[in-house]
This record gives structure tokens, sequence and C-alpha cells, in this order.
């Protein structure tokens, strides 16, 4: 039996190796289960591998010819909202998330979309700044409310797992309550 949840897929965006991100998002992932609203799903950039755009026709035609298109298609179009867990490479978005982002166009109209940043000093937070325009490009609805881990480090466990307590709880719920709020909002669009 299908849920009757919306599904909010959190995509993980950094793909180098020694990354914290995955261990971020593992972390978000329970929290937005804890919260009820969503069908979560955790999507890692590293493990769909898509590979530099590579397709020869432009994506609002979707005439994909690669498989790992098709599967990214279908994972995208699969989804009600987004949560982004970004990290902050000089000053920009991680070149993953702009590749996946540009590999798919209609998949992405009327979905709301959430950050959680992270890295030193400012969080990630130039990071979510950078991709918001491409968003909404997309059609997406960039949301402000996110959670915004400063000194991210500091939080990782000698196990490797991301442990900051309650510390980024509120910023969450909240987060995750404008995402049900626009995910239904946004509905009778993605119809």
């Amino acid at each position: 039996m299908a849920s009757a949840l919306p599904k909010l897929s959190i995509v993980v965006t950094s793909t180098r190796e020694g990354r914290i991100g995955l261990s971020i998002g593992k972390w978000f992932e329970g929290l937005a289960k804890k919260h009820g609203g969503f069908d979560v799903e955790l999507i890692d950039l590293l493990e769909v591998g898509l590979p530099l755009l590579d397709e020869r026709n432009h994506p609002n035609q979707r005439k994909y010819e690669k498989d790992h298109t098709k599967a990214w298609s279908a994972r995208v179009a699969a989804a009600d909202a987004f949560v982004f867990v970004v990290p902050e490479y000089n000053y920009g978005m991680p070149p993953a998330l702009l590749n996946a982002l540009d590999y798919v166009y209609h998949e992405w109209h009327y979905k709301p979309a959430a950050f959680t940043s992270y890295g030193g000093q400012s969080g990630g937070l130039r990071s979510v700044q950078m991709a918001k325009p491409v968003l909404t490009t997309l059609r997406m609805m960039p949301i402000p409310e996110g959670v915004t881990v400063q000194f991210a480090p500091k939080y990782i466990t000698e196990s490797g797992s991301f442990e900051p307590g309650d510390a980024f709880d509120k910023p969450a719920k909240a987060m995750l309550d404008e995402l049900v709020r626009w995910t239904g909002a946004l509905r009778g669009l993605r119809a």
C-alpha cells in the first residue's frame, strides 16, 4: 500500500572523499522521519553516480538516452519536496548538485526545496544563496527556512556520525513544517 504522505527526498550533494555530508544527511533523515510529515528517502549523489551531463538532447525535451538519466528522472519525478544537504566550495555550491539539477528539467517543477547547509563560519550559506536562483529557474520554490550548521566538524564523532544533540531541532522542525505547507500548496500545479 502506497504512503498517503508526500515524499521528501533528502539529497546529499557532496561526493568527495572524506566528506561529512552523508553523516549530516543521515542525521537529518532521522529528524525528518521523526517529524512525520513526509515519506522520507535519502539520496546520495555519490551513489547515484551521474557523470558530467552527457545527454545529447536538452533536458526540457525529455528524450533521455542514458539509463542513468532515466533512473535519475524517475527519482526526481517521484519526490514532492526536497532538502539539499550542501557544503560550500569556494563560496559556491557543490558541482555535483549543479550537475544533478541540470540533468532533468520538468521533473523539478513546482516542488518546494530547503537546505541543510554546513561548513565553517558561514555554515554553507553562500552555497545556498548560489543554488536558489538555479532552483527558481527550474520552477522550484526554495523556502527561506533552513538548517545552517556552522563549524560542522565539531559535531562529528570518532565513529564518523554527526551528533549535535538538540542544537538544530528547532530550525529543522520549522523547516519541515514549512515544507509540508508548501508541498500542499504546490500540489495543484504539479498535477
